[in-house]
């Protein structure tokens, strides 16, 4: 019996906030194409949460020696599980990880290679699904005609099903030739949510006017749990790090529920927010780019929309506890 190989990418030894999702697909596609899903992981200390969704193998892969992504090795890594299983399909999250994966992944494994997959497939001969083109402004059907095959799968596109087994778990013994790259120091941001972790980013573009009226951004995303972040031009000021750039030429967001606030919504930022599920703009400005994309919208100055929205929604956390 063949088998559909799912990487799982993590951080700080667990699962990235996409797994489920991601393990959620392969499971419905396995079974579309009556293929066993496996389950690597990397480096992970805990698979139990992943057993909810449906695993048949969970092959984990534990080396103290690999202490950052390094994508070379990470590619010999689930090619030589891809071969020891038998394996004719990977799938692959959206995350920036998986981006530098999956073309070295499609040479070693001889495989054709599809990016931002949104749907199931539609055929299986030949293997059509449809995926996000253009900035995902449009949508495509595309197909793979090779034997094996490597999709990846756009963030935030399928529900999360919980199809719970007890799967076989296999610590595999991987065959890794050296380490060219070597880990010196590790600088890592205290206390703060990372954008592609998020399921709430709160981001803000020059209406705020400076960087020192800040606080009210961050004070809002300390009461939200979310991720901040900025448009292009906040980051070409300096009023803001790059790390925190979302947009076409920044980080792409797949989120929850995002907020403008003060951004006019150029197509540049748009299109790199455009897969988010929920879009609330805050601006005063009533003819912004912004609100036509939106799910909602409010006129005002965030000045005073921002501190009465962060009180209101304590008073509400407080009242639930």
């Amino acid at each position: 019996m063949g088998s559909i190989l799912t990487f799982i990418e993590s951080k700080n030894s667990k699962p990235k906030k996409n797994s489920f999702e991601l393990i959620s697909y392969s499971k419905k596609l396995s079974k579309k194409l009556s293929l066993e899903l496996i389950v690597l992981t990397i480096n992970v200390d805990n698979h139990s949460d992943l057993n909810d969704f449906g695993p048949d193998k969970i092959v984990s892969i534990n080396d103290e020696n690999i202490k950052q992504f390094d994508a070379k090795i990470y590619s010999d890594l689930i090619g030589q599980v891809f071969q020891k299983f038998n394996s004719s399909f990977i799938v692959l999250g959206g995350g920036l990880d998986s981006k530098y994966l999956a073309p070295l992944l499609s040479i070693k494994c001889n495989a054709g290679y599809l990016s931002n997959v949104v749907s199931l497939p539609k055929e299986l001969n030949p293997f059509t699904v449809q995926r996000t083109v253009f900035s995902n402004k449009a949508y495509c059907e595309a197909s793979i005609i090779s034997k094996n095959k490597i999709i990846s799968i756009s963030n935030n596109s399928f529900d999360v099903t919980k199809n719970p087994t007890n799967p076989e778990i296999i610590n595999f013994k991987a065959n890794i030739k050296d380490y060219k790259l070597k880990q010196e120091s590790l600088d890592i941001a205290k206390g703060k949510i990372s954008i592609e972790d998020a399921d709430i980013v709160v981001s803000a573009g020059r209406g705020l006017k400076g960087p020192e009226n800040w606080g009210i951004i961050e004070e809002f995303a300390e009461t939200l749990g979310a991720a901040t972040a900025c448009s292009k031009p906040v980051s070409d000021l300096g009023w803001r790090p790059h790390s925190e750039h979302v947009g076409q030429t920044g980080k792409p967001v797949s989120t929850n529920l995002y907020f403008a606030i003060g951004i006019s919504g150029a197509i540049q930022h748009l299109a790199g927010i455009s897969s988010s599920k929920i879009k609330v703009v805050i601006n005063t400005d009533p003819e912004a780019p912004f609100f036509k994309a939106a799910d909602y919208g409010v006129v005002g100055d965030a000045f005073k929309i921002i501190p009465e929205l962060n009180e209101k929604i304590k008073a509400f956390k407080a009242d639930i506890n």
